[in-house]
């Protein structure tokens, strides 16, 4: 088997000949690698199972200050600490600001260039993920606030419901172009969920993310391509919804919070799990 046909049997449930792997890294990490090897694509020698491809618009991060990277929505991100992501520090949208804030290009060409650069390769040795990033509820408290959007779900619904839905069609055109070329998958970022249950909870994650997401996810699958999530956190409440909107895999399934043979003996069959590994106790 190659790794793409053990992910493909892995996925389907019939049981590859040995179970398919991705070591992934943080970007600092990365550099570090490819300084190291000279090789961009150092990970193919580890034999991963997994490429994956970024639809983002890499032009869109730039430096403003030390320390301080903004983004192509232009949300700012304080990398003094967490060097890989960073640390949210303004606000740049409210109820009153929405209408007069304009969303990034999604048909800027450059949010294309991984995958042509990967299109010409005809490299299909791996199984290929296209990356979405922040997907929904990550993208909007990014731009409001993580307890601003929170408050404004119990008093400010209908800006919710707008600000949710404008993201939804900027994502929807971004899955419209990876689903152009001869993908496997497409991952989505949104993590919903801390070491104790939902951050939301259930009932507002349901009003407010369960239909947008649906729709995301059947855009993916009517293209016949698989639906990867990616949630930190105790969400295994909503294992049942992610199923029935399409979910085909679930990441990073943190043993800290879930127990391996009950989601097995829950889920087995109907979802698949990618990770697994504590980032917390084994690895550090």
């Amino acid at each position: 088997m190659t790794n793409r046909e053990r992910v493909l049997s892995a996925l389907r449930h019939a049981g590859p000949d040995r179970v398919p792997y991705h070591v992934g890294l943080t970007y600092k990490a990365r550099e570090r690698m490819v300084e190291f090897t000279g090789d961009p694509d150092f990970d193919a020698s580890w034999d991963n199972c997994l490429c994956f491809l970024d639809i983002g618009l890499p032009a869109g991060w730039k430096e403003v200050e030390r320390d301080i990277w903004q983004d192509e929505f232009g949300v700012r991100w304080n990398r003094a600490v967490d060097k890989d992501i960073g640390v949210v520090c303004n606000q740049i949208v409210r109820p009153d600001t929405l209408a007069g804030y304009r969303f990034p290009d999604s048909q800027d060409p450059r949010r294309l260039e991984q995958l042509e650069k990967w299109r010409l390769s005809a490299n299909r040795e791996r199984f290929t993920v296209v990356n979405i990033g922040f997907s929904l509820f990550e993208r909007a408290w990014t731009l409001v606030g993580m307890e601003e959007l929170l408050t404004y779900m119990v008093l400010e619904p209908s800006f919710v419901h707008r600000l949710l839905d404008e993201i939804l069609e900027f994502n929807l055109a971004l899955i419209e172009k990876a689903c152009g070329y001869e993908i496997d998958a497409m991952m989505f970022g949104d993590d919903w969920g801390d070491q104790r249950g939902l951050i939301m909870g259930p009932d507002l994650w349901r009003r407010f993310i369960r239909p947008r997401i649906a729709k995301m996810y059947e855009a993916v699958r009517k293209r016949g391509k698989f639906v990867f999530i990616h949630s930190c956190g105790k969400v295994d409440c909503i294992f049942p919804d992610l199923i029935d909107v399409g979910v085909d895999v679930f990441n990073p399934f943190q043993p800290e919070v879930m127990d391996v043979a009950e989601m097995k003996r829950r889920f087995g069959g109907r979802l698949s799990f990618y990770g697994g590994i504590s980032t917390q106790r084994l690895l550090p």
